[in-house]
């Protein structure tokens, strides 16, 4: 297991009844299943504040930006699950990738923390297109800083109805594509990073 290639989970929201932190549970364990460790980890604990070039360069990095720069490099793959909010995804995702794009020292190539990363990504929302509009930029974004994003992704409809009390999908059928999401990446992380 320790040669194998990692997997980073995390949501792009930090609230406490998140449909996209019950998807990315989900999507964890089915991962797990597949045969990889994964580290899931909730933003909430990295709070960061708003990038600010002139907070960078009075105070330099975040300690929690440095701790999520650290995991991101610990780890081959990326396993997103993202909210949608007006058309696009978060503030939260959207500033910590700023955060962890930027360089800790003149020796750090740029992108550093994103640089040979596969992603698999996937939405939950209450509306009829399951967050799959906020998928479109953070793909663009992700394949911009040199992510590779798998082809298959998934967005659940009706968010707000499809788990059961225990996190557990109502249809069969959701599970079935978070778990076709989570092999596939599994898959390319396998093959990419073979040893």
């Amino acid at each position: 297991m320790s040669n194998s290639p990692r997997i980073l989970a995390f949501a792009g929201s930090v609230r406490k009844d998140s449909y996209n932190k019950k998807l990315l549970a989900v999507a964890v364990q089915a991962a797990r299943n597949a045969g990889l460790e994964v580290t899931h980890i909730d933003l909430a604990d990295y709070p960061l504040p708003l990038y600010n070039a002139d907070l960078e360069a009075a105070d330099g990095m975040p300690d929690n930006a440095g701790k999520l720069k650290t995991l991101f490099l610990a780890h081959q793959g990326l396993l997103i699950a993202s909210p949608e909010y007006n058309s696009s995804f978060t503030p939260l995702l959207k500033n910590t990738i700023d955060w962890l794009s930027r360089p800790a020292s003149d020796n750090e190539p740029m992108l550093a923390p994103f640089l040979g990363k596969i992603a698999g990504l996937m939405a939950a929302s209450p509306g009829a297109l399951g967050g799959l509009r906020g998928l479109v930029p953070l793909r663009m974004l992700l394949e911009n800083i040199s992510v590779t994003v798998i082809p298959r992704q998934v967005a659940i409809v009706k968010a707000h109805e499809a788990f059961q009390a225990d996190g557990s999908f109502k249809d069969p059928h959701h599970q079935q594509a978070v778990g076709a999401l989570a092999t596939d990446l599994v898959y390319w992380l396998q093959k990419v990073y073979a040893v």
